[in-house]
């Protein structure tokens, strides 16, 4: 079976649709646990014969759904192929148990990113501006962009969060996910929000913690040893959908991360390799903004600018003091420069095509 995860609203359901031919409307091959009519197929195992693929929308909404599901693996994995679509409190409620371990792969479903949709400058400015959630990106409308963040944001904390958690204090949640995308491009301080929004450290932390398992807003971990005095502690937040984020160069930043994100889920998921993405900062302030890393080896080390400036100095600091074999410089400009043999400055876009980011 395939089980395909994702942030709310990213194209689940239209992409695992997309997969039956001949789709229409009340195709017997795709089956909605929200659905009352199909909600009595998939309990009573009605399955068209005919198809191979099945695809269970929302079936983790069934109190029993691993078992069930398990029992539809064992049965009739020689006639039929599964794909388990939902929200993403799919990936939360199948870490629950290992009673389908060994039947299954998860798939992270993002955003669009510059690779999939072309790398003109218009395309790239249209998704930096409107985020790589499809609503808005094809809407492309700063009004219904301003209505769509407000709509997912409520249906997110107001009905998937309420399923997922037991939150007694919804509203100050709310404050916390409308505070998150201020947060960008700093060191994130939990003891801030909890000053902002009256709730004590543990809980924010807990909160941030459910956030992530949602795919809200996600946080990376710092990367170094004691030898360049590498921060040990601090965490950055980043957003799943960085139309949020108002400032240009935050935002900017917070779409390489997103895409960077995507590579790391890509080869882990298709491929197997321990994917990690982090970021550099030693506690003299010095910084750079990812750094990926591959079976616990770092690969590659990136820095964002939006202008098309000289080379960051924390680049060459680095890069003479450790590992990480190459050093980008992207930025939304048109030049590209080598600066040696470790360290490149580059378009952003040349930077996919260049590590054929997906």
């Amino acid at each position: 079976m395939v089980f395909l995860g994702g942030p709310r609203q990213v194209g689940k359901t239209t992409l695992s649709q997309q997969l039956i031919k001949n789709f229409r409307d009340e195709h017997p091959a795709y089956l909605n646990w929200d659905s009352d009519i199909d909600r009595n197929k998939i309990k009573n195992r009605e399955w068209p014969k005919n198809e191979k693929l099945i695809i269970l929308d929302e079936i983790h909404k069934f109190k029993n759904w691993r078992n069930f599901v398990k029992g539809l693996f064992d049965t009739l994995k020689n006639t039929h192929s599964f794909l388990v679509t939902g929200s993403a409190r799919l990936d939360h409620f199948r870490k629950g148990g290992d009673s389908l371990l060994g039947r299954y792969h998860y798939y992270r479903l993002h955003p669009y990113s510059l690779p999939e949709i072309g790398y003109s400058p218009e395309k790239l400015v249209k998704l930096l501006k409107f985020g790589g959630f499809p609503e808005p990106f094809h809407s492309a409308n700063d009004r219904d962009l301003r209505r769509w963040h407000l709509q997912r944001l409520n249906r997110l904390v107001r009905t998937d969060l309420r399923d997922l958690e037991n939150i007694k204090d919804l509203d100050k949640m709310f404050m916390l996910a409308e505070l998150l995308p201020s947060k960008v491009g700093s060191p994130l301080s939990i003891n801030s929000l909890a000053q902002d929004v009256e709730a004590d450290f543990k809980t924010i932390k807990n909160w941030l913690s459910i956030l992530s398992a949602m795919y809200y807003s996600y946080q990376i971990a710092p990367f170094g040893s004691s030898k360049i005095r590498a921060v040990k502690k601090e965490q950055k937040l980043y957003m799943w959908d960085w139309s949020q984020v108002e400032s240009e160069g935050h935002r900017f930043e917070n779409m390489v991360a997103s895409h960077l994100l995507k590579y790391c889920h890509f080869l882990e998921d298709t491929e197997g390799h321990q994917m990690e993405l982090r970021f550099l900062r030693d506690i003299d302030k010095r910084e750079i903004d990812f750094v990926v890393i591959k079976d616990k080896k770092p690969i590659f080390a990136v820095e964002c600018k939006t202008g098309e400036k000289s080379v960051s100095p924390h680049l060459h600091y680095f890069s003479e003091r450790t590992s990480i074999p190459h050093f980008y410089q992207v930025h939304l400009g048109k030049s590209e420069k080598q600066i040696n043999d470790k360290i490149s400055i580059l378009p952003f876009s040349h930077f996919c095509e260049q590590l054929k980011l997906v």
